[in-house]
């Protein structure tokens, strides 16, 4: 064991994931990797992009979770999609070995004395983070930080070197199957962003007024002189926010905004807008990725990030994967791949994609996969999400076995319901099905997005090479 330079508690040598694929459980492995941390996991999803992220750093990962696989570790981080009866998990508890939750790891091993900027809220929480942690990068203030998502310009998710400051993403999921209270509890904040709140992660909330209860709970521990960044346009958020003991800061575009956000303009795939008497540029499109730039921005403010540093990081910021990220172009066809899986989330993406594909058509894929959108909640929404497709196809629920046939989603019926407008809507099962449906309708100048929050069966290398 050795002691981190900050905290002086003893670091582990050793550490073993369970859940290792998952985005922020791979990014934290591979940081302690480059650490000098002895590094291994399992998991039994293994694919693309960080399969081969995890790859490259030589991070040995193990197929499944048999218990024979896992190693004399000092300490293992089990992730919160593990649950009691993985065998894994229970060898663990048997065999009496020391665990934790990835959020306890860092809090215990990497948060501690230091200021951290926590970035939360249902959207924009990826696209925010990075944006802040390479604003602070860029300007030479070697951050921390731990990003939901890989960002371009940084090359990876995590980094956990010792500095002065950490950005981090703050989930409001749950820790783990042990500690059913939010991530971002445990972050130590003392600046949070709080994007926006509405009604998600439907297998643990109950309704919207849980969630809210969750935030309050982060707000709760910001510091008298820390700085809470509030989107001034949600409702909910200013809801959440009324009795916050911290310093508040309301952003947004409505007039009563504190600081608010002037002269948004967007043109081919750039973005401008004022905020503290200087215009800004970002290289996204979208109403939403000019608050998410905008929140950036004030935090680095905060801290005294000089505007020109501020100005230039954002004029070089590169996005991240799996936002809008451009997969390829095939036969004239440009095929697109987004996270989006919540009603908002798509709509703002189809919006964005129209502004910036104005020529040819906008065809949307969506495969119905995270734990709220395979269940019926937004049974009326989602088809009003895609108002901005020209068409539509809309996959099989993911692990439809896991649900009773009351709580699902119905694909059918969202299809149908499109198609009820004179829009081409179609559903099909699987990658191939739709790959098969979709090749003959498309044509030059048109424009692909996949929506989803998994791999998707390799839906669109598969899609680029029919096309080709």
């Amino acid at each position: 064991m050795k002691s981190s330079p900050t905290s002086h508690v003893p670091l582990p040598t050793s550490v073993h994931f369970l859940g290792i694929c998952g985005t922020a459980m791979g990014s934290v492995a591979a940081a302690m990797r480059d650490n000098g941390f002895v590094v291994s996991g399992q998991d039994d999803n293994v694919y693309p992009p960080m399969s081969t992220f995890l790859a490259g750093k030589g991070i040995t990962i193990t197929q499944g979770f048999r218990p024979e696989d896992i190693p004399a570790a000092d300490i293992i981080v089990i992730g919160n999609a593990m649950s009691r009866g993985n065998p894994a998990v229970e060898a663990v508890l048997n065999r009496k070995l020391f665990y934790l939750s990835l959020p306890e790891t860092l809090k215990q091993f990497f948060l501690r004395g230091r200021h951290n900027l926590v970035v939360a809220g249902t959207h924009g929480k990826t696209t925010t983070t990075s944006m802040l942690a390479w604003i602070f990068e860029s300007a030479g203030l070697a951050p921390g930080y731990l990003i939901g998502g890989l960002p371009e310009n940084l090359g990876q998710g995590a980094c956990l070197r010792d500095s002065k400051y950490f950005v981090i993403e703050g989930d409001e999921y749950d820790t783990a199957f042990f500690d059913k209270r939010s991530k971002f509890v445990h972050y130590l904040p003392e600046l949070v962003i709080l994007n926006n709140i509405e009604f998600d992660h439907a297998d643990i909330y109950k309704d919207l007024d849980e969630i809210k209860t969750s935030f309050r709970r982060l707000l709760n521990i910001v510091p008298s002189e820390g700085m809470v960044l509030l989107n001034a346009d949600d409702p909910s958020c200013v809801e959440v926010a009324k009795d916050c003991p911290a310093p508040l800061l309301e952003i947004g575009f409505s007039e009563n905004a504190g600081q608010p956000i002037r002269n948004p303009h967007q043109k081919d795939g750039i973005s401008s807008f004022e905020l503290f008497d200087h215009v800004f540029q970002v290289p996204l499109v979208g109403e939403f990725n000019i608050r998410n730039a905008a929140m950036a921005v004030s935090a680095a403010h905060f801290y005294g990030v000089p505007t020109p540093e501020i100005q230039k990081a954002l004029t070089s910021f590169r996005g991240i994967k799996r936002r809008q990220e451009v997969r390829g172009e095939a036969g004239g066809v440009t095929v697109i791949d987004d996270f989006g899986h919540h009603p908002t989330a798509i709509r703002a993406t189809l919006t964005a994609l129209r502004e910036r594909y104005s020529e040819g058509r906008l065809w949307a894929i969506f495969e119905p996969r995270s734990n709220t959108t395979r269940r019926a909640v937004f049974q009326q929404e989602l088809p009003r999400a895609f108002d901005n497709a020209d068409g539509v196809f809309i996959a099989e629920i993911a692990r439809l076995d896991q649900l009773p046939p009351a709580e699902r989603l119905n694909p059918e019926k969202v299809v149908a319901d499109i198609a009820a407008k004179g829009k081409p809507a179609y559903y099909e099962a699987t990658a191939d099905d739709i790959i098969g449906k979709l090749t003959p309708l498309v044509k030059r100048g048109d424009v692909v997005v996949v929506f989803s929050n998994g791999g998707f069966d390799g839906i669109h290398q598969k899609l680029l090479d029919h096309l080709a």
